[in-house]
């Protein structure tokens, strides 16, 4: 008897340590694609001993690869960027709520829904030619469909979330009517078909291919911190217009996260997202990526970012862009907006 008492209490201390040492790793899901993430995840693991499996890919292959694992799937965060990617897990249902004093605090309630956190926000600036265009004439998103630009607009595809997240803040304000009127005033004005990305669109600016363009901040900050001769080249050439300042706001974006339902390791999966709103590793975000912190109290020191200056931003609440996704891609299909 002794000795099954013996055997039970030592394979229920086995399955104890098993649980506590399951309980060290966090398995990350993450469409992030930063090498200067790396620094981010290894504070965490220096900070809690919890270590991080990741595996990175493209949006679409990671929510359809934590679909078709389902309740068996090993993976406790999904990380990416953009209010639309996050609304789409939202809308699979693969996140879940999320109870955590610390995150309410830090993360500001318009940069969070009931189950996913921003961490970082960038903002949908216009860039245009210098010798081109004067700024007076794209102070606003409404600028962009003006007859005036003509020939002069290059754009990436309307389906890429940062430009269905634009059409979606403007939907938010100014209702479905005026928004498709926009997509197809910036679709007579294209000087070419969308293509490539928002670098791109800056160098096509700075070529003379077209005069005005979106981008978002961090490729600016990212082509002014660049010390190759041809990107600051280009960057002479190239004005930055903070959008909408008398109005709305800089449109934001972001880039966030949430735990997953099937979270075999809910305790350090909140831990984690925990951290991401913590001093380090706002800062790591915005050093390392050229994005700004979403907790206020938090400074950054960023040549780049500090370049472009201040702005007034589109304090519009993530949820609501995550509403609007839908009916932006309707719109942008009815305008011919590729």
């Amino acid at each position: 008897m002794k000795s099954i008492v013996c055997l039970i209490a030592t394979t229920l201390a086995s399955l104890a340590f098993s649980v506590q040492a399951e309980e060290k790793a966090l398995n990350l899901y993450s469409a992030r694609h930063y090498q200067t993430d790396e620094a981010l995840y290894a504070n965490f693991t220096k900070q809690t001993g919890i270590r991080i499996n990741r595996i990175e890919g493209k949006e679409d292959e990671l929510l359809e690869r934590i679909r078709n694992e389902g309740g068996n799937s090993p993976a406790d965060i999904f990380l990416t960027v953009d209010a639309a990617r996050l609304a789409k897990a939202h809308e699979l249902g693969l996140f879940a709520p999320v109870s955590s004093k610390t995150l309410d605090a830090r993360v500001p309630a318009n940069l969070r829904t009931d189950d996913w956190y921003s961490f970082s926000t960038r903002a949908r600036v216009i860039v245009y030619n210098k010798a081109e265009i004067k700024p007076a004439e794209v102070q606003n998103y409404d600028d962009l469909a003006n007859p005036r630009l003509k020939g002069k607009v290059c754009s990436r595809s309307g389906s890429h979330p940062y430009n269905l997240s634009l059409l979606a803040s403007i939907i938010a304000h100014e209702g479905e009517a005026k928004a498709e009127a926009w997509a197809k005033g910036v679709v007579t004005n294209f000087a070419r078909a969308p293509k490539g990305g928002d670098s791109d669109q800056i160098k096509a600016v700075a070529a003379g291919e077209c005069g005005v363009a979106l981008s978002n901040t961090y490729y600016v900050a990212r082509l002014l911190r660049s010390t190759k001769p041809e990107d600051q080249k280009a960057m002479e050439k190239v004005g930055v217009i903070w959008p909408n300042q008398a109005t709305t706001g800089t449109h934001i974006n972001v880039s966030g996260g949430g735990m997953l339902k099937t979270a075999p390791h809910k305790e350090a999966a909140v831990k984690f997202l925990e951290y991401l709103a913590s001093d380090d590793a706002q800062r790591y975000f915005a050093d390392g990526n050229n994005e700004w912190p979403v907790v206020d109290s938090v400074k950054v020191v960023n040549p780049a970012l500090d370049a472009l200056g201040k702005f007034k931003p589109d304090n519009l609440p993530v949820k609501n862009l995550a509403m609007y996704q839908v009916k932006a891609q309707m719109i942008y299909d009815r305008a011919g907006y590729k």
